[in-house]
């Protein structure tokens, strides 16, 4: 991608096409326009939320933003990690003090407009190039069993040494999510929830409710969030859902669920976490409008 405003948050999916949503969600991307808005970002203040994250090292939340990345802890001030305020529009931890991400370098900055995939293993504090750097824009990222998948430019792409990609379906999603056993592939979609059991090579038809957002940290507890921030778990891999709460904030921009009762989600105004598996939520951290 190569012109992308300041992301904005999701719009509605039901009704629209997700190629409109997914320009309304992410912008089409301008590493000029991106940069000015980090550049107009206040120190400590979160905006623009595209990832989130809890390092089981020490438990420590991690926000994954239009300007940097943060760590946040209720009642404090969010602290950017380490000196970098890139892009950050794919992010998923992969173990202790081990993230991935994709997005855009920061002005002044010599990383490239699309940044590829890129990893760190002091969690955040310096990022190495692994693949795909100048090329790739990875707007959703996963992983299980030491296999990562990522959407980017339409497709889903999987690699196991973060090094070469194998292209598989083209599917209009918004977002990915693997099992923990790296069986099952889900993609949220116009349609809605569409799953994969051969690695993301094919899918079946979406089941509603459509989701915007999704999350599988235990294989009978699945989360998803709709566009108006209304949170649903499955316990059976997708095939049916049940409506937990509504997440303060409207719109989501991100969730993760850590386990089957921690639970991460950011909307419109901010971070919030749920420790009884959804059902109740507290910020931690406000946004910027």
């Amino acid at each position: 991608m190569t012109a992308r405003p300041a992301a904005r948050p999701l719009l509605a999916i039901a009704g629209a096409s997700v190629a409109a949503l997914v320009l309304a969600a992410c912008g089409d991307s301008s590493s000029e326009t991106g940069a000015a808005a980090s550049e107009s970002q206040p120190s400590g203040v979160l905006s623009h939320v595209h990832g989130l994250g809890v390092d089981p090292a020490d438990g420590r939340v991690y926000v994954a933003t239009h300007s940097g990345l943060y760590t946040v802890v209720k009642g404090q001030k969010p602290k950017l990690v380490g000196d970098s305020k890139d892009d950050f529009m794919g992010f998923t931890i992969t173990g202790e003090n081990t993230f991935i991400a994709s997005g855009h370098g920061a002005p002044g900055s010599d990383r490239p407009g699309n940044v590829g995939l890129i990893e760190t293993k002091d969690a955040g504090r310096t990022w190495t190039s692994r693949s795909l750097s100048g090329e790739a824009d990875f707007h959703s990222l996963d992983s299980a069993k030491g296999t990562v998948y990522g959407y980017e430019g339409g497709r889903i792409r999987v690699s196991s040494d973060l090094k070469s990609w194998d292209d598989r379906a083209t599917p209009e999603a918004l977002d990915l999510a693997v099992s923990p056993a790296g069986e099952k592939l889900l993609a949220t979609t116009a349609e809605g929830v569409v799953t994969s059991t051969d690695g993301g090579r094919t899918f079946a038809k979406g089941v509603e409710p459509v989701q915007a957002i999704v999350s599988w940290p235990a294989e009978k507890s699945l989360f998803g969030i709709d566009t108006s921030g209304k949170l649903s778990s499955s316990a059976d891999g997708g095939k049916s859902w049940k409506e937990l709460t509504a997440v303060p904030g409207g719109q989501p921009q991100a969730l993760t669920a850590v386990n089957a009762d921690h639970v991460l989600a950011a909307t419109m105004t901010g971070v919030y976490e749920s420790r009884d598996g959804g059902k109740t939520f507290s910020e931690l951290a406000p946004l910027a409008s």
